[in-house]
Order: C-alpha cells, then sequence, then structure tokens
C-alpha cells in the first residue's frame, strides 16, 4: 500500500496536480507519524497495511467534519477543498460493501459463529472486522447485528 501512495505522489508531481500532491504528502506524514509512534513498541518496520487504512479511514472522517463545518460557516470554498482531499484519500480505500453485502456477510458470520442472542454479538462484530477490514461500516453493522440477534 506504501508503495501504491508514493506511486501517486511521484504521477501526480509529473502531472503538475497541486491538490493532488498536497493530500499524498499529508497521506505519507500521517502514516509515517504513526510509524514513528509504533517504535516505542519495538516493531521497526512500521504499521501494517491494515493500520494504514484506519489512518486513511480517519483522515476521511475528519475531512468531513471539518466540510460540514466550513458549510455551517458559509465558507464553501474550503468545504469544496475538503471534499477534493476525501476524493483522493477514497481511492486508497477498498471498495465498501453494499447494504445487501453487509446484510448477508452478517448474516454468514451469525452463522459461522452460532450466534443465538446478543452476548454472542462481539464474536459476530470481531469476525466481521476481520473479514472485511476497511470495507465495513462498523457502527452500522453492529446496529445490524444487535437487532438480528434480538430477534434470532
Amino acid at each position: 500500500m506504501r508503495d501504491e501512495i508514493n506511486s501517486a505522489l511521484k504521477t501526480a508531481i509529473k502531472a503538475k496536480e497541486p491538490t493532488r500532491v498536497s493530500t499524498l504528502r499529508l497521506i505519507i506524514a500521517a502514516i509515517k507519524d504513526r510509524d514513528i509512534a509504533v517504535r516505542s513498541e519495538d516493531r521497526t518496520t512500521g504499521i501494517t497495511d491494515e493500520e494504514i487504512l484506519g489512518v486513511l479511514q480517519k483522515m476521511v472522517r475528519q475531512r468531513q467534519e471539518s466540510a460540514s463545518m466550513y458549510e455551517e460557516g458559509g465558507r464553501l470554498e474550503l468545504a469544496e477543498r475538503e471534499r477534493a482531499e476525501i476524493a483522493i484519500i477514497e481511492e486508497f480505500l477498498p471498495k465498501p460493501l453494499s447494504e445487501e453485502e453487509v446484510e448477508a456477510a452478517i448474516r454468514d458470520a451469525i452463522a459461522e459463529v452460532g450466534a443465538s442472542g446478543v452476548k454472542d454479538m462481539g464474536k459476530v462484530m470481531a469476525l466481521l472486522k476481520q473479514n472485511f477490514p476497511g470495507r465495513l461500516d462498523v457502527g452500522k453493522a453492529s446496529g445490524r447485528v444487535k437487532s438480528i440477534l434480538c430477534g434470532a
């Protein structure tokens, strides 16, 4: 994943795309910050691709919040810039599951774990997170899992 981001940066520099270059540099800086943070844990190789996905998802959430705050404040040009950065960051995130795919994944996870009630929700959510890193909105999925398990 790091190579993909670095390659995209080189391409953006050659194509003279300033917004893309600055956003990709922000991504690389955020990843390096996390690499430095985990060095204290004796992890010399840096963060994993899964952790990079987490960094990217956090960056998207931050920009979504900023964009909505800018819109509320009447700063539409800044909100537009945030949305442009979101689009660039999302290029490196896996495609999210559709509603139907989420429903099927939840039902499969419940069957695989043998969940019979809300007490098994943690097992189901752990399996979903493991099987669909970065592709599943955990907040929405947990609500759906709970409603299915309560009805089960």
